[in-house]
């Protein structure tokens, strides 16, 4: 007869031991494949260049010595191309994150075009789905119809692929974004990077945002610099930061993008520009009060479309970490991106823009299983194209925002129709 506490204790020994066997053969398989990674030291942060595409980059949350003096070229360019017009109003349009939601953005530029007063803008921002609308709203009603097949016709299989349940354990995402690649790389073709650079020596500029995850810090992009730029791999450049501010992390992986610091070669880790900003204008880069005072001053509205709904949404949170989990992240992002909204309202009162913002409506029902979910995405294009073919009803404060009356009783909201000092 064999001794039951004797046999559990043997069982549970033998289990301890094929456990430790698991956890270190996992160990030492990840140790092998894992990807070499050499970040850029702290210390060498404020050097970093791109070999072979100088100055085309800045940190987004500090001044840029970089960007500011390119934002006086832009100023001539404009005089040389004839887009500068003395007393003439500037526009600036700032597009946000927010996956399949990205639709709405979309079908809102499109409706902005057919109500025919949808404007050229000077500057054209933008943030993971946003980085991917940014190219298109920048060349203008043009690129349109392409922008509306892209939103309107991918599904989710167009955007990532899972992995095995193994390879999820060894990498750096769940998924591939192979297919992601493929649908840029059909998107964003050699004409659009032409056409792109064409606007740029106009005067006019297209930003998009990437995080550099080592560093915990946004990078700017200047994607038109990129794009003059003249190097035979600024196509493949442009690309790769189109992916890798949509790289939304775990679920994808990050992009890899070589850079030179110290004189050496290191290796930066980008990540979704929506884990540093879900929006941004362009904050800390840039200071126009550095700018000399002008009789030729332009008056400047920026339009910001944020695309997400703003009130919070009621949903039953069943008490499991793969519940929890997913609800607190979509929480944190919904009140980071009202968080950059609030900056965004505070730059444009510093410099005297005036503020608009366009959201998803509150009433709209976009709940789905899959982010990607066609149906949904064709729901918020119509519902875009609708609103923005009408006349969509900008804001004029963030939300929660309560003007203050001031001496001669008016509201900030008021004095946001000032005119601005933009040269």
């Amino acid at each position: 007869m064999v001794n039951s506490k004797r046999f559990n204790r043997i069982e549970t020994n033998g289990i301890a031991k094929l456990s430790l066997f698991f956890i270190l053969a996992i160990s030492l398989i990840s140790c092998s494949i894992l990807r070499p990674h050499s970040p850029p030291p702290h210390k060498l942060e404020s050097m970093v260049q791109i070999p072979g595409f100088p100055n085309v980059r800045a940190w987004g949350d500090e001044f840029s010595p970089v960007f500011q003096k390119d934002a006086k070229l832009a100023k001539e360019q404009e005089k040389q191309s004839g887009l500068y017009e003395a007393g003439g109003k500037v526009n600036i349009l700032a597009i946000s994150g927010g996956g399949g939601d990205g639709a709405f953005g979309a079908g809102l530029l499109y409706g902005w075009s057919a109500s025919g007063t949808r404007p050229t803008f000077k500057l054209v921002t933008g943030v993971s789905t946003g980085a991917l609308t940014a190219p298109f709203a920048f060349l203008g009603p043009s690129y349109d119809e392409k922008l509306k097949k892209v939103y309107t016709t991918i599904t989710g299989k167009d955007i990532f692929m899972m992995k095995s349940v193994i390879a999820m354990f060894f990498s750096d995402a769940v998924g591939l974004n192979d297919p992601l690649a493929d649908l840029t790389a059909q998107i964003v073709d050699e004409q659009m990077l032409k056409d792109v650079a064409t606007e740029h020596l106009k005067g006019r500029r297209l930003f998009v945002s990437t995080t550099a995850l080592d560093a915990q810090r946004p990078v700017v992009w200047n994607m038109g610099a990129i794009a003059t730029s003249g190097h035979p791999k600024a196509l493949e450049l442009f690309r790769k930061i189109m992916i890798a501010s949509a790289a939304i992390p775990v679920a994808f992986p990050p992009s890899y993008i070589k850079v030179e610091a110290g004189g050496e070669r290191w290796d930066e880790m980008h990540v979704d520009g929506g884990v540093a900003n879900q929006v941004f204008l362009y904050g800390a880069m840039l200071d126009f009060r550095k700018e000399k005072a002008s009789a030729t001053r332009r008056e400047a509205r920026v339009y910001i479309i944020r695309n997400t709904q703003i009130r919070p949404v009621w949903q039953k949170v069943t008490p499991v970490m793969q519940s929890i989990a997913p609800r607190s992240v979509a929480s944190l992002i919904k009140a980071q991106g009202v968080g950059d909204l609030y900056r965004i309202f505070a730059t444009a009162k510093r410099d005297r823009l005036d503020f608009n913002l366009a959201f998803i409506p509150d009433t709209l029902d976009t709940n789905r299983e899959d982010e990607f979910d066609n149906r949904v995405m064709n729901i918020l294009f119509e519902t875009g194209y609708n609103l923005g073919k009408s006349g969509y009803p900008w804001q004029k404060v963030p939300p929660g925002f309560i003007p203050e009356k001031n001496e001669d009783d008016q509201d900030d909201a008021a004095l946001m129709d000032a005119p601005v000092v933009v040269h």
